[in-house]
């Protein structure tokens, strides 16, 4: 990995001059107008409880997948005001036009994705008939969604009292200066969560364009520094606190939950979905042909096989910017290279001790080697590639110390599903989570799983320090780790310390549409439940490692005579990257020299793409209305893989032991006996 420096000016453009064509309001951010918003709620109820507002509405329900495409830099939002909420709410646009601005939400509001197309949106169908739309929403907000709309300048406001007031038709005014609310039907006001100072600065500035011009400016004299703390400090921090430490653009900012400050990013990847965004947010900030984008990635993984003329235009973007900007591998990834969050580890740009915001809520999969990997939207991502970092409030920490014996068959699949259940509604609360392997028992791919599905936990991130297991997986691929070896402080403060025995975990199946909808995969045999598809791979499961311990199951199930899987059933496998595509293919002596490929394809599975159609309902492998699939993808949310689909979670072993039996079965109910000598993979 290359080491962060300074901004590289384009052609024969220098600094200096850059500096000195600045328009003389650049070096300062804009101030918003106040004024005073009015509107009449719009609210969304529960329908399984018709007194109650809506919970954990997700962003895929706000803009649906097929909806998140810019065809043209010209028409970015137009897709994306077409699809706010198209199934949930058909007619919302015609409610908000009429003057129903304020959206009333409960808890949890755009949970899941980082598309920043929904808070944009929203914003546009608003302007586009003059008005101002306000989201008011309960506790725990997606705080992916949230930085989002702050970058926008729609306004946000957090108020559970609010919410539960709230009925249909009620007025509504919002003070744009001092946040106030008031329900002007009930004469109430109320006093919204605050904001941080930097988060109320960003705000009165109008949002991230602004702000952006002002910091570009300042960013490109400053040679940027990375050092952490001594171990005398390190003593008092977590983890996660020491790598924003030594990240931080000013060197005496305070570090602590709540507090918002500059950090600089070692890596900043796209997809071809959230690039032209990102694009545009970078050339309005620079101009666009004034220095190289900063820490700048490509992964083409998410619209790329669709054999969709308008994917394909929105994929032309991102290339075409990486052609002028003489982006190339490893940071370009082409269609197939693979999926970023594997791809980029694979390439040697994601270290221990790296700070790693992504356009992709999944992007918290760094954690595993030991980096801050975060979901940000495309509108922060594209401040970053213009300045070399981004604005970032620390959240409160949290530990999680797992310990005890892993049973037979569990892996990482099986612990984050049965950590979601435990956890419950709450999910993690937002916190950044530090994960304690205190046992050295969990390899990297079981650690990619469990950190990448902390974006179901809704976690600000998931984090396992540096450990011999981390230390080893690099060494094995001769990837240099240019940072100092950290762990959490003896003297750390967590707001939550609590302790996981894996010893009471077993195989699990998450049923629909909820991750931590998740029960004992036994149990769910019992139950008969058929479907049509068993899916492997993604992000989350799609390494070799993976797919190996599914071929482990189906070589040694062909001893007890099941040799091919159940009639109608598709089974499909997805690898993580092309280089893990290739890998498949290989002879391995643990199936006795047939290669991984050679035992799918006997129990007459098929080998797709490395990309993420299937995993948000895109392509010819998305499921359609009244179609049910057991996947390893991490999410089963309603309408999440393919519009009237029912997705169910589970590992690779127990995917495997589905797609033999025709209905969701774990290994042991189609007659396997766990032998750690045979099925022990990582």
């Amino acid at each position: 990995m290359q080491p962060i420096g300074p901004a590289v000016p384009q052609g024969h453009t220098t600094v200096p001059e850059i500096l000195a064509s600045a328009a003389p309001g650049d070096a300062s951010a804009a101030h918003a107008d106040a004024h005073v918003v009015t509107g009449r709620a719009l609210i969304f109820w529960d329908p399984k409880s018709p007194d109650r507002k809506l919970d954990a509405i997700d962003t895929d329900q706000i803009t649906p997948a097929a909806d998140c495409v810019s065809e043209s830099l010209e028409t970015l939002d137009e897709r994306w005001k077409a699809g706010s909420f198209r199934y949930l709410m058909p007619d919302f646009r015609k409610r908000v036009h009429a003057g129903e601005t304020f959206l009333v939400a409960g808890d949890r509001f755009a949970i899941g994705s980082s598309r920043e197309m929904s808070p944009a949106g929203l914003k546009g169908i608003a302007e586009e008939a003059g008005l101002e739309m306000v989201i008011v929403c309960g506790n725990n907000m997606g705080d992916i969604f949230r930085r989002n709309a702050m970058n926008l300048g729609l306004h946000v406001v957090q108020c559970p009292e609010a919410v539960a007031d709230a009925a249909d038709g009620d007025e509504f005014s919002f003070d744009s200066s001092t946040r106030g609310l008031r329900n002007l039907t009930q004469a109430k006001s109320y006093t919204p969560v605050p904001l941080s100072d930097k988060e109320e600065e960003i705000r009165q500035s109008g949002g991230i364009f602004a702000i952006g011009r002002r910091e570009f400016i300042e960013s490109l004299s400053v040679n940027p520094e990375i050092a952490f703390p001594d171990a005398d400090l390190a003593r008092t921090m977590t983890t996660a606190e020491q790598i924003v430490w030594a990240h931080r653009v000013d060197k005496a900012a305070r570090v602590a939950p709540g507090e918002t400050l500059r950090v600089y990013a070692d890596l900043l990847p796209a997809s071809d979905g959230t690039g032209p965004f990102s694009i545009y947010t970078f050339n309005t900030i620079t101009g666009g042909d004034t220095i190289l984008p900063r820490r700048a990635a490509f992964a083409s993984d998410h619209f790329v096989f669709t054999g969709k003329e308008s994917d394909d235009r929105q994929t032309a973007i991102s290339r075409e910017f990486a052609r002028r900007h003489d982006i190339r591998a490893p940071w370009w990834a082409e269609p197939g290279d693979g999926i970023f969050h594997f791809f980029f580890p694979q390439q040697g740009l994601v270290v221990p001790g790296a700070f790693i915001p992504g356009a992709d809520s999944h992007s918290r999969a760094y954690g595993a080697y030991g980096a801050i990997g975060m979901g940000v939207g495309s509108t922060t991502l594209g401040f970053g590639w213009a300045t070399g970092s981004i604005y970032f409030t620390l959240a409160r920490q949290r530990r999680v110390v797992l310990d005890g014996t892993l049973q037979p068959w569990v892996n990482g699949k099986d612990i984050v599903l049965e950590l979601l259940r435990r956890w419950g509604a709450a999910q993690s609360q937002g916190m950044s989570v530090e994960f304690v392997d205190a046992a050295r028992q969990l390899p990297i791919p079981f650690r990619n799983t469990i950190c990448n599905m902390m974006a179901e936990a809704e976690a600000q991130n998931g984090l396992f320090a540096q450990d011999d297991i981390t230390t080893a997986w690099f060494e094995e691929r001769g990837i240099e780790m240019p940072y100092p070896r950290i762990a959490p402080g003896a003297d750390a403060t967590y707001a939550i310390d609590e302790r996981f025995d894996l010893a009471g975990v077993v195989p699990m199946v998450a049923k629909p549409f909820s991750p931590g909808n998740a029960f004992p995969a036994d149990e769910v045999a019992k139950e008969r439940i058929v479907f049509d598809k068993a899916m492997i791979g993604s992000c989350t499961n799609g390494g070799y490692d993976d797919l190996l311990g599914a071929a482990l199951l189906l070589k040694a199930a062909r001893g007890i005579g099941l040799d091919r899987i159940a009639a109608g059933r598709e089974f499909l496998v997805f690898p993580g990257s092309g280089l893990v595509k290739k890998q498949i293919e290989q002879p391995d002596q643990r199936l006795g020299g047939d290669s991984i490929g050679d035992v799918f394809r006997a129990a007459g599975a098929r080998i797709r793409e490395s990309w993420c159609g299937p995993c948000f309902g895109q392509g010819p492998d998305a499921l359609t209305a009244g179609q049910r699939a057991i996947t390893t993808f991490n999410r089963n949310w309603q309408n999440r893989m393919g519009l009237g689909g029912e997705g169910y979670l589970a590992s690779p072993q127990v995917v495997a032991a589905s797609a033999l039996a025709g209905y969701i079965a774990s290994p042991a109910e189609i007659g396997l006996k766990w032998d750690a000598s045979v099925f022990a993979v990582g």
